[in-house]
C-alpha cells in the first residue's frame, strides 16, 4: 500500500519521527508536562483516537475500543524529562536551557503514539478495549499515582510499558519475569557533635570524623548482613559539612539512595542502617536523626503475561533476550501492586546510558515498539478473551 510515495511502514515511521523530535526540542521537566500534553492530545484527535476525561493537569489517557466486547487493558508511556543542559549537537537539540529527554521518554511517547494509531486502524481486531496512558512525572516517582487517583487503572485487568535500552541493538526486546528493576529508597542522616578550633581538636566532637567512619560502616550491611544472593547497593551520594578551613565542624549530613531486589532485604536495611548510625555516632559521643524516605517498589513482571510477551516479539521477527535486570527504580511498579502487569526493555542501539547529556538513540526503534505494542495488545485481548475474562490478579 503507498502512502504519498512512500510505504505505510515508512510513512508512519516518518510521523513518529517527527513527533519524537518536537517532543525532544520542548521538553518539560516532571509535572509540568503542560504543552507536552496538549502536543500529545492533538496528534492524537488527528487521528481520531478518543481521549478520556481524566481531570489531570498534565499527561493524557486514551482510548481505544474494539467492536467487540472485551476485558480492558493498558499500556503505558512517561512523558518528562530531566533537568540536564543538552549536548548531543544534534539539529534537533533541546531549545529549552538546562532541560533535555536524556532518559529517552519522547521515544516512549511517539512510540505509544504509534502503537494508538496502529489499534486504531485495526479496531476490528480488539476483543476488548486498549487504554493508552501518558503518565508524567516519572522521574520523580510521582506521575502513576496522580494517574491511579484519576482513575487510569478503573476497569483495567492488566498493564503494559517498556524502556528503552541503549546497550540492546534496535529489533531487540528484553523480556524478564520477576524482578527488573530495583525498589528505590532515600535516606538521610544528620550527625550533631561539638565544633572549635581546628587546631584544638581535643575539645571538639568532630562531625566530618564521625560521617567518614559512618560512610565505610554502612557498606558492611551488604557486604556482610545481607545474603549473597541479595542484590541491594546502599551509596552514598552527598555529604554536606563545616563552613572554612579552620574550624571544625559541629554538624554534617549525609544523603543517599538504597535499591534492592528483594522484599526481605529492602525490610531489614533501613534497621540495620539507623542501628549501625546510633552505634557509630554514640561511640564519639555525637548525636544524630536518621530519616528514611521510601519509593517506589521493584518492577515485578507477572508469570501470567511471560509467554505471550516473548511470542508477541518472536512473531514480529525480533529478537527476544533475557532481560537484565536494572538498579534504577521505576513508578511503574505502583501499577503493578494494584494489577499484574509487564515492562520489558525495547533496544535503541545508544552510544550512552539513561540521564547522560549526550544521550542519543536510533530512531528506527519506534515502529519496533509501537508494532510491538500494537500487536502484544492484540495478543493479550485474545488471550483474555479465551480465559472467559477472568479476574486477574497480582502475585
Amino acid at each position: 500500500m503507498k502512502k504519498s510515495g512512500l510505504t505505510e511502514h515508512d510513512s508512519l515511521l516518518k510521523q513518529l519521527i517527527e513527533y519524537r523530535r518536537e517532543l525532544h526540542m520542548y521538553p518539560e521537566t516532571s509535572m509540568k508536562e503542560y504543552e507536552t500534553t496538549k502536543r500529545i492530545k492533538r496528534w492524537l484527535e488527528e487521528e481520531e483516537i478518543k481521549i478520556l476525561d481524566a481531570g489531570l493537569e498534565v499527561g493524557a489517557i486514551a482510548e481505544i475500543k474494539g467492536e467487540e466486547e472485551g476485558p480492558t487493558i493498558a499500556l503505558r508511556s512517561d512523558i518528562d524529562a530531566l533537568p540536564i543542559g543538552e549536548r548531543t549537537n544534534l539539529p534537533y537539540a533541546s531549545k529549552i536551557k538546562n532541560v533535555m529527554h536524556a532518559c529517552g521518554h519522547d521515544f516512549h511517547t511517539a512510540s505509544m503514539i504509534g502503537a494508538a494509531i496502529l489499534l486504531q486502524r485495526r479496531k476490528k481486531e480488539l476483543k476488548g478495549t486498549v487504554r493508552v496512558i501518558f503518565q508524567p512525572g516519572e522521574e520523580i516517582a510521582e506521575g502513576a499515582k496522580q494517574i491511579i487517583k484519576a482513575g487510569g487503572l478503573d476497569g483495567v485487568s492488566a498493564i503494559f510499558g517498556m524502556h528503552n535500552k541503549p546497550d540492546l541493538p534496535v529489533g531487540t526486546v528484553g523480556v524478564r519475569e520477576g524482578a527488573l528493576m530495583a525498589a528505590v529508597d532515600r535516606f538521610k542522616i544528620e550527625i550533631y557533635g561539638v565544633g572549635g578550633h581546628a587546631g584544638i581538636p581535643n575539645n571538639t566532637i568532630d562531625a566530618v570524623v564521625v560521617a567518614g567512619q559512618l560512610i565505610s560502616a554502612l557498606q558492611t550491611i551488604v557486604s556482610r548482613n545481607l545474603s549473597a544472593f541479595d542484590n541491594a547497593v546502599v551509596s552514598i551520594t552527598k555529604l554536606e559539612a563545616g563552613n572554612t578551613w579552620n574550624v571544625i565542624a559541629d554538624h554534617a549530613i549525609l544523603e543517599g539512595t538504597v535499591r534492592v531486589f528483594q522484599k526481605e532485604a529492602r525490610g531489614k536495611i533501613p534497621q540495620l542502617m539507623k542501628q549501625i548510625t546510633e552505634g557509630i555516632v554514640s561511640a564519639f559521643g555525637a548525636t544524630s536523626k536518621f530519616n528514611w524516605y521510601p519509593s517506589v517498589t521493584c518492577v515485578d513482571n507477572s508469570p501470567l503475561f511471560t509467554e505471550i510477551v516473548k511470542r508477541t516479539g518472536e512473531e514480529l521477527g525480533y529478537a527476544v533476550v533475557e532481560a537484565e535486570q536494572s538498579p534504577a527504580g521505576e513508578d511503574f511498579a505502583y501499577y503493578q501492586e494494584l494489577i499484574p502487569g509487564y515492562f520489558v526493555w525495547i533496544g535503541v542501539d545508544g552510544q550512552h546510558d539513561w540521564h547522560h547529556p549526550s544521550f542519543t538513540l536510533n530512531e528506527e526503534a519506534l515502529l519496533v515498539a509501537a508494532n510491538y505494542f500494537s500487536n502484544l495488545s492484540v495478543n493479550v485481548l485474545n488471550h483474555l478473551s479465551k480465559s472467559n475474562n477472568q479476574k486477574l490478579t497480582v502475585n
